[in-house]
């Protein structure tokens, strides 16, 4: 006998013999598990591949119907079963739902995979395949079933589709995870946005504050320098009118001098052609005794000189004044003399300090400081007006110092014997705008001008104060400036 897809033979007992020999010999040799069974669903063969996969031996089942034993746990057909009895449709729809097909590669076979639960401790999955048995003739003779032992691959493929729909679940759960995190960035960055628009609204507004503090603040030490040159204006004038005013009364007596000296000149004149007469020598003699030529030959000469001193103090006081009120932004870093500096200073105040106290002189050697000058006057001005104003009902002292520690420094002492500074209020009176003046009597911007003046040096001012005893400052300057901090 042979498949659908042999030839017919003539079918004699040698040759049918022959033929079931043969097909023996193929069963036990084939690797694949190989069972078959008749018409009467007998099991004509089972070969060695069968028995070692199924558990059962060829002794306990050919000759038998019971090879389902090997299979489940009670009787049902086998896909060889369906074939022989010609009963397919059971099959698919009944014992393997969805998993029946027809073989692609043997006409009239049907193939199928599933799990076997009895098959071994923890079952198999087994691709099967049967195939109808055909005589020569063409006559149905039994049915062929071979089984794969497919566990492996099922086992693989079930742990990547595990692995799959993990990865599947993990993504999923990743991409909700990213949407959601997307989500926040984005609202993140619109909060981002909103507050950048706002800190730049705010930077825009700063910016302009700042710009009219900015504005405001120049205001502010334009004014108080100018209230500064206002409140030394009436002193100013005070010490040009005293030699002003000599110089004008001694011009007055000298213009006096010289009309009699003229009228001496005219007399001489009309002498000159009788200067031989007795009478005319006698008159220009009692003239010249009436107008005392000589004393005025001598007072002449002294009239002159008061004169020149007047004129040369009020060209030194105007002087001062000029170079004290150089305050244009744009001065120029220079070698100086903080004496000459002082000394300029108090010639400008000396109206505001003479009627309260005595101003002494104790300056040690200092060598010349890179400075701006007209800055540090301005700063000697206010500690000096400063300690005139500390004085109380009787008359002061105010002490001006320098000297130097080292090669690097000097220091400018304003010592005064006024009432002092209260000890609540050292903290302070560096501050904008504070006073202890009484309203009107001041702006608070004095000393915070000196400060920023001394800071601007690089330089520190200090404070010592007792009250009732007096008050020093002293500012402490480099001689030589930072490259960096001159512009």
């Amino acid at each position: 006998m042979e498949t659908d897809a042999g030839k017919a033979l003539p079918a004699t007992p040698e040759r049918r013999q022959t033929d079931s020999i043969a097909l023996s010999a193929f069963f036990d040799g084939h690797p694949v598990a190989t069972f078959a069974i008749d018409t009467d669903h007998v099991v004509t063969h089972w070969n060695s591949a069968c028995e070692q996969l199924l558990g059962y031996t060829a002794a306990e089942m050919v000759g038998t119907r019971e090879h389902w034993k090997a299979f489940y746990p009670q009787p049902r057909a086998c896909l060889a079963d369906l074939l022989v009895a010609d009963d397919i449709a059971l099959g698919e729809n009944d014992l393997y739902l969805g998993k029946l097909k027809r073989s692609p590669v043997i006409p009239g076979a049907y193939e199928a995979e599933d799990f076997f639960a009895d098959i071994g401790p923890d079952g198999h999955w087994l691709h099967f395949t049967a195939a109808p048995l055909r005589d020569r003739q063409g006559r149905l003779v039994g049915a062929i079933e071979t089984l794969r032992d497919v566990s492996e691959r099922r086992l693989a493929e079930l742990a990547l589709r595990k692995a799959h729909d993990n990865l599947e679940h993990l993504v999923a759960k990743r991409t909700a995870q990213l949407a959601e995190m997307n989500e926040r960035l984005a609202d993140d960055i619109r909060q981002r946005q909103i507050a950048d628009l706002e800190l730049r609204e705010r930077n825009l507004a700063l910016t302009e504050l700042n710009s009219k503090l900015s504005l405001a603040q120049q205001k502010l030490l334009q004014s108080e320098k100018l209230a500064s040159i206002g409140q030394l204006a009436a002193g100013v004038a005070h010490e040009i009118n005293n030699p002003i005013g000599y110089v004008f009364s001694n011009f007055g007596t000298l213009e006096g001098y010289l009309d009699d000296l003229f009228s001496m000149l005219d007399a001489y004149e009309e002498a000159e052609p009788a200067v031989a007469d007795a009478v005319v020598a006698a008159r220009l003699r009692a003239l010249r005794e009436q107008i005392d030529l000589d004393f005025l030959r001598t007072d002449i000469p002294l009239l002159m000189g008061e004169s020149k001193e007047g004129i040369s103090r009020v060209r030194r006081i105007v002087q001062d004044l000029k170079d004290f009120s150089r305050t244009d932004a744009h001065q120029e870093w220079v070698w100086a003399d903080l004496r000459q500096g002082i000394d300029t200073t108090l010639n400008i105040v000396n109206n505001e300090v003479k009627y309260k106290a005595d101003v002494v002189r104790e300056y040690g050697d200092i060598p010349d400081i890179e400075c701006q000058p007209s800055e540090l006057n301005q700063v000697i001005m206010n500690l000096v007006v400063n300690a005139a104003h500390a004085m109380g009902e009787e008359h002061g002292r105010i002490t001006l110092r320098t000297g130097s520690d080292n090669t690097t420094e000097v220091w400018i002492e304003v010592e005064d014997t006024g009432g002092g500074i209260a000890p609540e209020h050292l903290s302070r009176i560096f501050d904008p705008f504070f006073t202890t003046k009484a309203v009107g009597k001041g702006t608070g911007l004095g000393l915070s001008l000196a400060y920023t003046t001394v800071q601007k040096h690089h330089g520190r001012i200090d404070v010592r104060s007792v009250i009732g005893r007096g008050t020093t400052f002293r500012i402490t300057l480099p001689v030589r400036q930072a490259q960096a901090a001159i512009p």
